[in-house]
């Protein structure tokens, strides 16, 4: 069980707490439902499901697990996607793609996956919700009016209510507005449970104005029932086909959830467990799709509600679990009158917060995350939920391997009479060292750069034929792969037909251990820690000198053996240090 930060009992400010956001994640939960095409109980199930799983497991004391309106989107499109039209498999194809998402983050926790959403921009999440929200406010806008959305895109939906707009119900535009208004205004007080008053006051409309009467749909039966799980049974093709699906539906879950959960502790200055996270999700999304729930994360505005209402430790959670189990126990039947058009104001009232332009003001700073920002919103409102995502995503990468493969290399010199080592085109008081050729690439070394920095490594190399031993520093390079380091003993080859040496410094560890077992000879490679005798003895074999430390120590190295060179002359001309 979680445990309370005043180290003894419930606090009382979480049980206000987690009454106040049961009376906003039940509402939410029903209405996120049919934002994905299912029964409402499925959102009710993932809610219980993400609730208990995230109490037990996770480590965030604010963040609040359940279905979310951007996953339900993702979740929707999907489904429709596989389902090609056919309605009675949409429940069995949920259930696969949330099983899929649950496996995916179980094994990304075991592969410590937890920083993979930082391959994904923020200007990119922030113009998929962005795009999103205009994408479930028209569908939501349709369910207002009464009228059943014929298109997914909101260009054709807007139209769509344009031509049938002598159709619209206004019983129902009349209660979603009376409820959207009261959702704006409870808002105000963030501990009154607005959702759940505005449904009160729903049924109790439904109930003594006969609102079905006037053409007004309401939520219907809930089924609350709990299946023996079992495994769905699927073609093989379609299995494949949920599981490149689920790959764009765990991606929205965690990145929502990640950024939720990040900025609540940097807020309030919590450590952060991002593989402990993953692992917490893939047990809540397990156990939900088991009880045919829906997807569930960390959403912002359950996380952001909690943390409002006061919460300290995730006994909120738990006291909200406490909370539904009553409401499904004793009143769930009473849920059935809820008219749509009130579910439609909760969700439009949930997403609304992604409309905020403001949130674009630093990225339109900047040509490139003006372009990736506009981008993303544009491929949701264009290709759609589920295709605008994948583009999002693949624009994300691009962008990211655009500019890491097209990286400078600058020259180093000493600034002054220090031990520190700048770039000679920034500082000009820097000064290069004499018979020495210090470079340093501007971005780490990986498959997609290596041959081109190692290109114009060479093309200064040849420029500056005073320089007999060159340093390159790799203090930008946290780890290295197999093409980088085959660019990197090419190299190393081309300075040894030039009698020229070449010393690697400012190694990070796992790139000296790296290249100590792929480059090496054989033998132990001196660092810049060997002694001076160890570091003369290097520069007369056939070994690379690596120093794994600064640059300074990395010249006094290189000074080191070409005073031992200059005192063996008339006796023998050893080969310089290269990697075999």
């Amino acid at each position: 069980m979680p445990s309370s930060p005043s180290g003894g009992g419930t606090p009382w400010v979480d049980i206000i707490a987690g009454l106040s956001i049961a009376g906003l994640l039940l509402p939410e939960a029903v209405a996120y439902s049919g934002i994905a095409g299912l029964p409402p109980q499925a959102g009710i199930i993932g809610l219980f499901a993400g609730l208990i799983a995230y109490g037990l497991l996770g480590t965030s004391r604010y963040a609040i697990v359940s279905a979310t309106s951007s996953s339900a989107a993702v979740l929707g499109a999907a489904i429709t996607s596989l389902a090609a039209g056919d309605a009675n498999l949409r429940p069995i194809l949920a259930v696969v793609l949330v099983l899929i998402t649950g496996v995916y983050f179980m094994a990304a926790a075991a592969a410590r996956l937890g920083s993979i959403t930082d391959f994904i921009s923020k200007p990119v999440l922030r113009g998929f919700a962005f795009g999103l929200a205009i994408v479930i406010i028209a569908g939501q806008c349709a369910t207002l009016v009464g009228l059943h959305k014929d298109y997914s895109d909101p260009v054709r939906i807007i139209l769509q209510l344009g031509r049938q707009s002598s159709h619209w119900n206004s019983t129902a535009l009349a209660v979603g507005s009376a409820a959207l208004a009261l959702l704006f205004l409870f808002a105000r007080w963030r501990t009154v449970p607005g959702g759940l008053i505005v449904i009160a006051l729903g049924i109790a409309a439904t109930r003594y104005f006969d609102l079905p009467h006037y053409g007004v749909s309401t939520v219907g039966p809930i089924h609350l029932q709990l299946h023996a799980p079992q495994l769905p049974v699927l073609p093989r093709d379609a299995w494949l086909r949920a599981a490149e699906l689920g790959l764009a539906l765990v991606m929205v879950l965690y990145s929502e959830s990640y950024g939720s959960i990040r900025s609540f502790a940097i807020k309030h200055g919590d450590p952060v467990a991002s593989n402990r996270d993953l692992l917490s999700l893939g047990a809540a999304n397990l156990l939900s799709s088991l009880f045919l729930g829906m997807p569930v994360g960390a959403g912002y505005s359950g996380t952001s509600a909690n943390e409002a209402a006061g919460a300290r430790s995730r006994w909120a959670g738990g006291v909200a679990v406490i909370a539904m189990l009553a409401v499904v126990l004793f009143v769930l039947p009473l849920i059935a009158d809820t008219p749509t058009a009130v579910l439609a104001a909760i969700v439009i009232h949930a997403v609304s917060h992604a409309l905020s332009p403001a949130v674009f003001r630093r990225y339109f700073a900047w040509h490139r995350d003006r372009l990736v920002t506009v981008v993303s919103i544009a491929a949701v409102l264009w290709l759609g939920v589920l295709d605008g995502l994948l583009v999002s995503i693949g624009v994300s990468l691009v962008m990211m391997l655009r500019r890491l493969s097209v990286s400078s290399v600058s020259e180093l010199g000493r600034l002054g009479t220090s031990h520190d080592y700048v770039a000679l085109h920034r500082v000009d008081e820097a000064q290069a060292e004499a018979g020495l050729l210090i470079l340093r690439p501007d971005e780490p070394l990986f498959f997609a750069n290596a041959e081109r920095i190692l290109a114009d490594v060479r093309r200064r190399v040849t420029a500056n034929n005073a320089a007999r031993t060159i340093i390159l520093s790799l203090e930008e390079t946290y780890d290295i792969d197999g093409t980088s380091a085959e660019a990197l003993h090419d190299f190393a080859l081309w300075l040894k037909q030039g009698q020229r040496r070449l010393i690697l410094a400012r190694l990070k560890q796992p790139v000296h251990e790296l290249l100590q077992t792929a480059l090496g000879t054989g033998s132990e490679l001196p660092t810049s820690t060997d002694s001076p005798a160890a570091a003369g003895s290097a520069a007369s074999s056939d070994s690379p000198l690596f120093t794994e430390h600064s640059v300074d120590e990395a010249v006094a190295m290189a000074r080191r053996g070409i005073a031992d060179s200059e005192s063996n002359q008339g006796q023998s001309h050893p080969a310089p240090p290269v990697i075999k």
